[in-house]
Parts: structure tokens; sequence; C-alpha cells
């Protein structure tokens, strides 16, 4: 394996694991330990971990090393806001333009949307969700509405990391709410209406995630005082 391969390899492991929080923010990243995993020597560990350091995936903490970065929730609502803003409109727009025939596929979606939330697999869960609301903006024919939507899920995904905000309960929510939409572009709902369907929709996931937060930090006040 040459040692551009092997850089290529190290840095796709690692990112893999952050993505999916198999390395969960604020764990320490031990050069030798991956470098062994992966019968490498650790110079391309280190530079993979560099190239992860620049995409703000990395971060390096005096006396301890490469630390998975850890996640900024101010950063994350707001990047969820303008996403609520966005996949509104888009899913307004493609609304108009799609086609009926493909709404069996958007039904499909969700339904194993369900059963992946019935296995407890919330990876799957949250790569089935991105893929129904992406194959909805496909219809919004305009492509700068759609590149502007991907850069603001991989600002979005660089902060929060697939998994790391999982929550249950939203989740049969979010299930519900698919139904809705898609029954209100089966019957050709207003556009202001799907428009403020689908931005509430995004919102409400927000709204679940700061809630979330605040619980959790409230458990972390109460276990230092006990």
């Amino acid at each position: 394996m040459k040692k551009l391969n092997k850089q290529q390899h190290a840095y796709e492991v690692i990112r893999e694991r952050i993505m999916t929080g198999v390395y969960a923010p604020g764990q320490r990243i031990v050069t030798s330990q991956i470098a062994a995993e992966l019968a490498i020597s650790v110079i391309p560990v280190r530079e993979a971990l560099k190239k992860l350091e620049e995409e703000g995936l990395i971060q390096y903490k005096l006396n301890i090393g490469a630390i998975v970065t850890p996640i900024d929730h101010d950063k994350y609502l707001e990047a969820l806001s303008v996403l609520a803003v966005l996949s509104g409109y888009a899913t307004a727009l493609s609304a108009k333009q799609f086609p009926k025939e493909k709404l069996k596929e958007l039904r499909q979606l969700n339904q194993q949307m369900s059963e992946a939330l019935d296995e407890f697999n919330f990876r799957r869960f949250g790569q089935l969700n991105r893929t129904f609301h992406i194959t909805i903006y496909q219809y919004c024919g305009n492509p700068f509405l759609l590149e502007t939507i991907e850069h603001v899920h991989e600002r979005i995904d660089s902060i929060r990391r697939m998994g790391t905000a999982f929550i249950p309960k939203r989740a049969r929510e979010s299930i519900k709410e698919h139904e809705e939409m898609i029954a209100m572009m089966e019957h050709n709902a207003a556009f202001s209406l799907i428009d403020q369907f689908a931005r509430n929709h995004k919102l409400h996931t927000l709204e679940a995630y700061r809630s979330h937060v605040l619980e959790q930090e409230k458990q972390q006040r109460i276990a230092f005082f006990e």
C-alpha cells in the first residue's frame, strides 16, 4: 500500500468513526492504536489527523493530543434553523413537480425508518431520514438551492456527527410528520402550507434537541451535587 493510500485509508476510517459516533465528541484519538489496528506506521495516521483537523473534526489539546472536536450546541442550532427555512422552501417547490408515482417510494422510506427505530439502529434511521428529504428536494428545480442545502448538511454533520443527537421520542414524531407531508403533496396542498409544515418539521427537531441538551445539563448538575 502506497503512503498516500495509507493516509487516505486512515483518514476514511477515522472520519467514518467520528461521523457515526464510534469516536465520541471529546474522545482522545490514540495515533499508535490506530496505526497498529490498520497495520501501518504512525506517520500516515498523523497526516490523516491533520487533514481532519483542517475539516474541524479533530482538535489538539496540550498534554493530551488529538481529540474529537466537542459538539458546539449553539452552532448546531444555528445551522438547523437555516436548514429549516431552506427545507421548507425546497419541499414546497418540489411538491409541484414531484411525480405522484414516487410517493410510494417516500412511504417505503418512512416505513424503513420505523423499522430501523424498532431495531434501535439509529445510524440507519438517520441515513434514511436524510434520503427521504433529499428524494423530495431533487424536484425543486433549483440547483443552487440543492447545493446550499448540501453545504448546510455538511456543516451540521461536522458539528454534530450522525447519531450523537438522536432523540427517540422526536424520531417517532418525525415519522408521523413525514406521513402528513406525503399526504399534503399527494393532495396538492398550497405552496405556503407545505412550506410552513416542512419548515416546522425541522424546527420541531431543533426544539427537541434544545430540550434534550438542557435536560442533560440539568442531570449533570444534579450528579455533581450528589
